[in-house]
């Protein structure tokens, strides 16, 4: 198994000192209202969020270390024709962090890879979910979505988190495992699937060695610290997405005195009991599903008027047949889910997902495999998006289960949600063998920090509605903003644009449980 490709330093080592047209109704406004009062009712903080902190005022920033270099090119390539603004400049770096592990402080140096994408003078960091796209291609992606005045302010700053995308990724798991622990159904036995996790997890141990602890969402709020100095600010902005705003709510608790304005698209559960977490997971997942199935039949997509429908008689027909990619990986019924899921996650990708669930029903799989593959494969220019995901995870999941314990919520998770419960319930499995870590979970808010914009949707398949409400009522300072709409990524409201525009540039703070209609 090859070491992962990137350079080790073993001594210790000092660090290199949102005109929107359409939006929300609230009577006369000059510009889109918010709809304020009129959704689910803020819980847990009944007089509001703490405003004893103010909400910094933007600042230019100052020495800034970074040397930038244009990549915009490479960059439209990997975004693919249109996604790209025009006219909008990419720029890329690295910058150095410490790659520290429990225990084993300053044990070396990993490298963490930058793209900066527009000129506005500010700094805007972009953190997104450990098993999404990069962080790199996730911000110059943003940047052609947010409205056109918030890039007047702003530079889009995407980081490739550690371990993933074009930072020293972890490259760790055979691809032989990587495919039973994405392509078995826990719901037909642990056994398999705790057997490929286990060898995953001897494997890692093995080409990690003693830095399988570092990579984790409080050293990544670290680096997040690193970036900030580097690109010269007092306090670090930012956008964290999905499970990539857990890291950014970290850095606030960790950090508050560093904390400038801050918005948090989804946040996952905070709650320590895995298996109840993935329940709001797959629930969130089967309720995605309906609305991608209203959204097709509205397009008249090749799925018909019953995408559910469709996607039932798929994984009927994969149990009894599973198909073969061009590649030679085998697609089962769980492989298959697992490719809808990543494909639900993405909304700007529903009408792609279609025409590969449609081509699957044919025998052709290989439009899933468009969705499966970043995960699954690997090849010398890209790590698979499983290894940095289940390392991440693992290290920042505490509790294990028991076999006969996890071997009940795998079934209870399947049959409670008959698509999507066994495909979410792996990630029960895949931590098991993993080394848990003997500390808390770190803290997700904390006093003194200023307001920071936490944004729910209300049928999300990755970060679900009530799980981001609880990670909410966590954070003294947070201020929520209701989207009641569907997919994993609520800028594409204009209503929740203009409110993030608003709070980013104006510094208008919106009021707790403002609602974003669908």
């Amino acid at each position: 198994m090859p070491r992962r490709g990137r350079v080790r330093f073993l001594t210790l080592a000092a660090l290199v000192p949102i005109l929107l047209l359409a939006a929300c109704t609230a009577g006369p406004s000059t510009r889109p209202a918010v709809v304020e009062n009129d959704g689910p009712a803020p819980t847990g903080r009944p007089g509001g969020p703490s405003r004893e902190v103010p909400l910094p005022r933007l600042e230019q920033p100052r020495g800034a270390s970074i040397e930038w270099s244009d990549c915009g090119d490479e960059t439209r390539q990997r975004l693919g024709d249109g996604a790209a603004r025009a006219g909008l400049s990419y720029s890329c770096a690295r910058l150095t962090t410490t790659l520290d592990a429990p225990g084993l402080p300053a044990r070396g140096l990993t490298r963490i890879a930058v793209l900066k994408a527009g000129d506005g003078p500010i700094p805007l960091v972009v953190v997104n979910d450990i098993d999404g796209e990069p962080g790199t291609l996730h911000a110059a992606r943003l940047a052609a979505e947010l409205p056109p005045e918030l890039l007047e302010t702003f530079s889009l700053v995407g980081m490739d988190r550690r371990g993933t995308g074009d930072s020293d990724a972890v490259r760790c798991i055979p691809s032989d495992v990587r495919t039973t622990l994405l392509g078995h159904d826990p719901a037909d036995g642990v056994g398999p699937l705790l057997d490929a996790a286990r060898t995953a997890g001897q494997q890692c141990a093995i080409n990690l060695e003693d830095e399988q602890g570092a990579f984790d969402s409080w050293r990544t709020a670290g680096d997040l610290d690193e970036l900030r100095e580097q690109l010269g600010l007092s306090r670090l902005n930012a956008l964290g997405h999905g499970e990539g705003s857990r890291v950014v709510a970290i850095y606030g608790a960790r950090y508050p005195g560093r904390v400038g304005r801050v918005v948090l698209d989804g946040m996952p559960d905070p709650s320590t009991d895995h298996a109840s977490v993935l329940d709001g997971v797959a629930g969130g997942a089967e309720a995605t599903l309906d609305a991608f199935g209203a959204d097709c039949a509205q397009r008249g997509c090749p799925l018909g008027p019953d995408a559910r429908g469709a996607v039932s008689a798929l994984a009927e027909q994969l149990d009894r047949r599973p198909a073969t990619s061009a590649e030679g990986y085998r697609i089962t019924r769980a492989a298959a889910l697992r490719g809808i899921l990543a494909g639900l996650s993405e909304r700007h990708r529903w009408p792609e997902l279609a025409d590969a669930i449609a081509a699957a029903r044919t025998g052709d799989p290989e439009g899933l495999m468009a969705f499966l593959r970043p995960h699954l494969v690997e090849d010398q220019l890209q790590a698979a998006r499983l290894d940095g995901t289940i390392a991440t995870r693992c290290n920042d999941t505490p509790a294990r289960l028991p076999g006969d314990q996890l071997s009940a919520r795998t079934r209870e998770l399947a049959t409670k949600h008959p698509l999507f419960g066994g495909v979410v319930a792996q990630e029960l499995v895949w931590c098991n063998p993993w080394p848990s870590r003997g500390d808390d979970p770190p803290a997700i808010g904390a006093d003194g920090t200023p307001p920071m914009v936490v944004i729910s949707t209300a049928t999300d398949p990755v970060t679900p509605e009530q799980g981001t409400i609880r990670a909410a009522e966590r954070m003294p300072s947070a201020v929520r903003v209701a989207w009641q709409g569907a997919g994993h990524h609520a800028f594409g409201s204009a209503c929740v644009a203009e409110a993030v525009r608003a709070f980013l540039v104006d510094g208008e703070v919106p009021e707790d449980g403002t609602l974003c209609p669908a």
